[in-house]
């Protein structure tokens, strides 16, 4: 088998909680795509459809979600966010618990609600609080409408049981909506069982695929409660017929994609999902979860390094983030980077984020570089 992933000699690929490098295939598959377009241009549109179609299905087996319908296409997680934000009908005096470490993607929507009399409850957890699901539970009460919580915090790469605050929404009528985009590609996730109402995530992270393209989960009792904004050809449910005179929104979750689809995308985050299934889900996490305990073996073996990612078993996964007790976490950062260590500088130490294919050979030798560096 041709390797999906270059082998680099000067070069450690440790960012997929940022952005991900794509496998061999997305490559290829956006070649063709463009080498199509050139001499074709959309001539082959009706299997462009069937692509869009089949990437959907992947998404769908990827969360488990009850059908194919449940599924939308968006830009990117912030869009999604803000279609499910600004389509609630809100009165004042609810509220919606997020926690104190999230992406501002999945603050700042939430704060914006506060011109409508929407109280945004910030509850401060970090990666050493002893049960983060109890104080956001706690913070919840009567006039809580929604609950939003990543799968995997960004920084510290605490990772949250969904099952436990999924079982408490479900059971009190508040609505559970899941930032899923440091866990898919990582972890198993199901959305029935952990009774989430909305997940979100882009492609361009662990799932390998480009930018500008992401999921949207919305459970079918839900797609009615959020009014729509966006407007367009592609939201109706009788899309294909250009000459009606009157419309109604699909009642699948296209309602929530108004315009034409991100083709170039659909076909590239398609190819990327294949290898993710054709490995299977089991084989990724495990190595992945391998990789991740290896990084925290080394740092907590270094009295220089400060490990900033809890290690207890179910509260991480592919996010390791450290410091240096000696000098700025930056100016570490910027010297890993010289050094062909690709990371982040993320909470207050350096991110490193492998994936299920990053050899321990190149982990060696990031962690030998930061040894020299600090």
């Amino acid at each position: 088998m041709v390797p999906e992933f270059p082998e680099s000699e000067d070069l450690v690929y440790l960012n997929h909680a940022a952005v991900g490098p794509w496998p061999r295939r997305t490559c290829a598959a956006v070649q063709q795509f463009a080498e199509e377009n050139f001499r074709q241009g959309a001539r082959g549109y009706p299997q462009w459809l069937r692509v869009e179609r089949a990437l959907k299905g992947q998404l769908q087996r990827l969360v488990n979600a009850p059908a194919i319908e449940d599924i939308a296409l968006l830009k990117n997680t912030s869009e999604a966010l803000s279609v499910i934000a600004h389509g609630l009908s809100w009165q004042r005096g609810d509220n919606v618990v997020i926690c104190s470490q999230e992406f501002p993607s999945n603050r700042i929507v939430w704060e914006s609600l506060r011109e409508y009399g929407v109280e945004c409850r910030v509850v401060a957890i970090d990666a050493r609080t002893a049960d983060p699901e109890a104080l956001l539970l706690a913070a919840t009460d009567q006039s809580t409408r929604l609950l939003s919580v990543s799968s995997v915090q960004y920084a510290s790469g605490l990772r949250m049981d969904l099952a436990r605050l999924g079982a408490h929404c479900h059971a009190h009528g508040v609505l559970f909506c899941v930032d899923a985009i440091q866990s898919l590609g990582v972890l198993p996730l199901d959305v029935q069982a952990i009774h989430a109402d909305f997940v979100v995530a882009d492609g361009h992270k662990w799932l390998l695929g480009p930018e500008g393209l992401a999921l949207f989960y919305c459970a079918a009792e839900q797609r009615a409660l959020l009014r729509l904004h966006q407007y367009g050809w592609h939201m109706v449910e009788r899309h294909d017929d250009f000459d009606a005179a009157s419309w109604a929104a699909a009642r699948s979750a296209r309602r929530f994609e108004c315009g034409s689809p991100n083709m170039l995308g659909i076909h590239a985050l398609h190819a990327s999902l294949s290898l993710i299934e054709e490995l299977g889900l089991d084989f990724i996490t495990d190595n992945i979860l391998r990789n991740s305990q290896y990084l925290f073996d080394a740092i907590n073996n270094d009295a220089s390094l400060e490990l900033l990612t809890p290690t207890e078993s179910g509260r991480f996964a592919g996010i390791v983030t450290f410091c240096s007790r000696r000098e700025d976490s930056r100016a570490l950062y910027a010297r890993l980077m010289a050094h062909g260590v690709v990371c982040a500088a993320r909470g207050g130490g350096v991110r490193f984020s492998p994936h299920f294919y990053t050899q321990s050979t190149g982990l060696e030798r990031a962690i030998a570089w930061v040894a020299s560096a600090v």
